[in-house]
C-alpha cells in the first residue's frame, strides 16, 4: 500500500470517527434533521455506530476493504437521501468523500 492511499484511508477514518461521535453524542442539529426527515427515533445511534466501525475498520490496514465496502454503503445512503431531500449541495461533499474510498484502497 501506498504512502498516499494510506494517507486518506487515514484521513477518511478520522472523518468517520468525527461524524460518528457527533451522531452519537447527538448534537440538537442533528436530532432536527433526523426527526424532520422523518427517520426513526434513534435512527441517529445506528448511523453513528456504522460509522464509528466504518473508521475502525479504515484505520486498520488488514480490514481496510471492509472499511471501504461499508463507508461506501454509508456515503451512498446519505447521497440518496440529501438527493431525495433536494439537497444537492450537501450531497456534493459526500460525493467527493465517495470518489476518495477508491484510491484509498489501492
Amino acid at each position: 500500500m501506498s504512502h498516499f492511499a494510506n494517507m486518506i484511508a487515514v484521513s477518511l477514518a478520522a472523518l468517520f470517527a468525527v461524524t460518528g461521535l457527533l451522531h452519537v453524542v447527538t448534537l440538537p442539529a442533528i436530532r432536527e434533521s433526523y426527526r424532520r426527515w422523518q427517520y426513526a427515533r434513534g435512527f441517529h445511534y445506528v448511523a453513528g455506530i456504522a460509522q464509528l466501525f466504518a473508521a475502525l475498520f479504515l484505520a486498520v490496514p488488514q480490514l481496510r476493504i471492509w472499511g471501504g465496502i461499508l463507508a461506501a454503503a454509508i456515503l451512498f445512503v446519505t447521497v440518496t437521501s440529501l438527493l431525495n431531500h433536494r439537497r444537492y449541495l450537501y450531497a456534493l461533499p459526500a460525493i467527493l468523500l465517495m470518489i476518495a474510498i477508491a484510491p484509498a484502497m489501492a
